[in-house]
């Protein structure tokens, strides 16, 4: 069985449901369907490991639009649907189920999978952050669990232990590498961080390797470090990242490898397609020209909003400002910019006090700024990074002085 539209939409994240928002703004009068293979309507994601893990958000609170919403404008939902070949020739997709669904303009918005661990299959106690599913069945087990393994301090991992220590568990962090969110954030971040969660019980081990997951009539037991320590538990949570969807793409030609090349309007290289979001590697300008996958809402959104305007006649690139966000415990965090490359570091205020920014220089120029709990430097950092301004390291240091007022005094 064949269906056909004008646009077709592969993923119903932000990026998707955006992108379908924007068109239907842009007065785009052509059909649109938005085929997402879970069953749920487009929601919000960042929650998952915060406010809906919580249990402070219920699922309704985190739809991005309601149903009717989404059949008003006639956008076409094809839900617990998943595309598994693309035949760019014939504008053509294959679905899992057999149906084909034929298209004039295809976006791809795939965002990615969780990272599993290697050699280990399904498990009951393993579990990962990533959809709404995930986090329901998680939440299920938790009154048959005490002692909770998270392995990887990045931000997924980390969000969803300080939510788990709200409910008495006993957890504890494994990171490979020798301090947490080494892959996204100085050390004097990482630092922070690290010293918050110890501060919270949380048994934070830095610099591990894991042999295997130990388990027992199909369900975890625990975690065998390579140092032959056991760490009991009855739930692992992976936080390891993801893996951009893109083999679809790929296997029909399109360039990529780590997620799927696209231009500066979001274009990859195969006929009538673009790809935004998670999953779509772009030359960005905030980190001088690298190829790169930014995974975060604004990059989703942003990019959604300028492939309708693409697709609508308008001649624009992508140069949005990158920033992202990290709620844990009481702790506010706000990230602007890109630190990839970075040569220096400066901390403008006292982190003891919970109130600081680390500020990251290129060649003296701001590239990027972690915020905790300083909402008044990410706001004015924006506009720093934005002018490609170069300040006095010594002045950024004075948390004192506005970085607006440095900024002005550092003008021709």
């Amino acid at each position: 069985m064949t269906s056909g539209y004008d646009i077709v939409i592969v993923g119903a994240g932000h990026g998707g449901a955006q992108a379908a928002i924007a068109l239907r703004q842009q007065k785009f009068e052509g059909s649109i369907a938005i085929i997402g293979e879970e069953p749920e309507l487009p929601y919000e994601r960042p929650p998952l490991s915060k406010e809906y893990l919580a249990k402070e958000k219920s699922f309704e609170r985190i739809l991005i639009r309601p149903a009717d919403f989404w059949r008003d404008r006639a956008v076409t939902m094809r839900l617990g649907e998943r595309v598994v070949a693309v035949d760019p020739q014939a504008h053509e997709l294959q679905c899992a189920d057999g149906q084909s669904v034929r298209y004039g303009t295809l976006i791809w918005a795939a965002g990615g999978h969780p990272r599993r661990m290697p050699g280990v299959g399904p498990l009951a106690g393993l579990h990962h952050v990533r959809t709404r599913a995930d986090v329901d069945q998680l939440e299920a087990e938790l009154g048959a669990t005490d002692r909770i393994v998270v392995i990887g301090g990045g931000y997924i991992g980390l969000e969803a232990a300080a939510v788990l220590t709200k409910f008495g568990k006993s957890i504890t962090v494994l990171e490979a590498q020798d301090r947490v969110l080494a892959r996204v954030a100085g050390e004097p971040l990482s630092r922070f961080f690290e010293a918050e969660h110890r501060r919270h019980g949380v048994d934070v081990r830095l610099g591990v390797s894991i042999e295997r997951i130990e388990a027992r009539d199909g369900r975890v037991t625990g975690v065998r470090l390579a140092s032959g320590e056991m760490l009991a538990a009855e739930m692992i949570i992976v936080g390891i990242g993801i893996v951009p969807a893109v083999e679809p793409l790929l296997a029909a030609g399109a360039a990529g490898g780590n997620g799927v090349t696209v231009d500066a309007q979001c274009r990859t290289s195969l006929p009538d397609i673009f790809a935004i979001g998670d999953c779509a590697a772009h030359a960005n300008g905030f980190a001088d020209g690298a190829v790169m996958r930014v995974e975060s809402v604004q990059n989703a959104t942003d990019q959604a909003a300028l492939v309708a305007k693409t697709i609508m006649g308008q001649a624009l690139s992508y140069d949005a400002v990158p920033w992202f966000w990290s709620n844990q415990y009481d702790i506010k965090l706000q990230t602007v910019g890109l630190s990839v490359g970075h040569d220096e570091t400066v901390v403008r205020g006292d982190p003891a006090t919970g109130h600081f920014s680390v500020v990251y220089l290129k060649q003296g120029r701001v590239v990027a700024l972690d915020c905790v709990n300083m909402t008044k430097d990410y706001v004015q950092g924006r506009a720093l990074i934005t002018l490609r301004i170069a300040l006095d390291p010594e002045a950024l240091a004075r948390s004192d002085i506005p970085l607006m007022e440095l900024a002005a005094a550092a003008a021709p």
